[in-house]
């Protein structure tokens, strides 16, 4: 996820986050892993990552007690505060980030937004579900309640914001289109065995590491879309690098690629046709 920088920050710095992700089904928790994953890849240990954790489903934050949990669920359950809902858990344990995975539209009321912003000087806020009527919040919403000062990204697409001071903020649609079809190229042309997390978690980020500072100012966190395919071929280096790391490039197994950037461009798909041309006999 392009929101997680980890690039210059140390393992104490990352510990000090604190992750609200709110709706504990497959993609809730599919996030959680893949952000636990990163900060233990920088040096916090499990232990430390996953206290920053606190996931949320419909009766409230997860607790060890509650016998329903799956073991993937329960990796990510608090010893304490089962069953606190999100506006106790933001004034509680004051997260710097809040994911939405719920398909609820709203759920994260002013009271919330505003609550976290007292704490947090530039809170991440993804209201990642779709369609539009079922975001947790809108960019507008949460543009004005922290005064232009989040990171935000969403599921479904929002126009710009423009706030009464003049500002305007553009926002990022958090969509798979930046990392699969990088992700797709790499394990085809190096005929990975398998796609692993750790293959994931690169991915995304190398995708982080292409947004400009410019796009960073103007609320963006994400490359433009007019950048895809570059970014697509960074992506696919980026897997391939890592399969032949891991033993998994089975088609570049003691192969060398001088040229890797080359190479992977190479192999991309460029959607430019010949014109057909119908050819006629003359029988007379």
């Amino acid at each position: 996820m392009g929101a997680l920088r980890v690039q210059g920050k140390t393992p104490q710095q990352l510990a000090e986050q604190r992750i609200a992700i709110v709706g504990a089904g497959s993609a809730g928790i599919g996030v959680a892993q893949v952000l636990l994953q990163a900060m233990i890849e920088h040096g916090v240990s499990m232990e430390d990552a996953k206290e920053c954790f606190f996931v949320l489903d419909a009766n409230g934050l997860l607790d060890q007690n509650q016998s329903y949990l799956t073991h993937e669920q329960r990796m990510f359950a608090r010893d304490e505060d089962g069953g606190m809902n999100l506006y106790q858990v933001v004034k509680k344990y004051k997260p710097t980030m809040i994911l939405g995975m719920t398909g609820i539209g709203g759920i994260f009321k002013e009271e919330i937004i505003r609550e976290m912003a007292k704490h947090c000087p530039r809170p991440v806020i993804f209201p990642l579900s779709n369609p539009t009527i079922k975001a947790e919040c809108t960019a507008t919403q949460a543009f004005t309640w922290t005064d232009g000062q989040c990171i935000f990204a969403s599921g479904s697409p929002f126009d710009p914001v423009t706030l009464p001071n003049g500002r305007t903020f553009y926002t990022s649609q958090c969509n798979n289109m930046y990392i699969f079809p990088g992700l797709g190229l790499g394990a085809t042309i190096c005929g990975a065995e398998r796609i692993t997390d750790k293959m994931l978690y690169l991915a995304a980020e190398t995708l982080a590491n292409q947004v400009t500072p410019e796009e960073l100012s103007q609320g963006k966190v994400f490359p433009h879309i007019s950048k895809i395919r570059d970014v697509s071929k960074n992506i696919a280096m980026t897997v391939i690098e890592e399969a032949q790391r891991d033993g998994q490039a089975t088609k570049l197994r003691g192969k060398y690629i001088e040229d890797m950037e080359e190479y992977v461009r190479s192999k991309m798909y460029d959607p430019v046709y010949v014109p057909l041309v119908e050819k006629r006999r003359d029988f007379t």
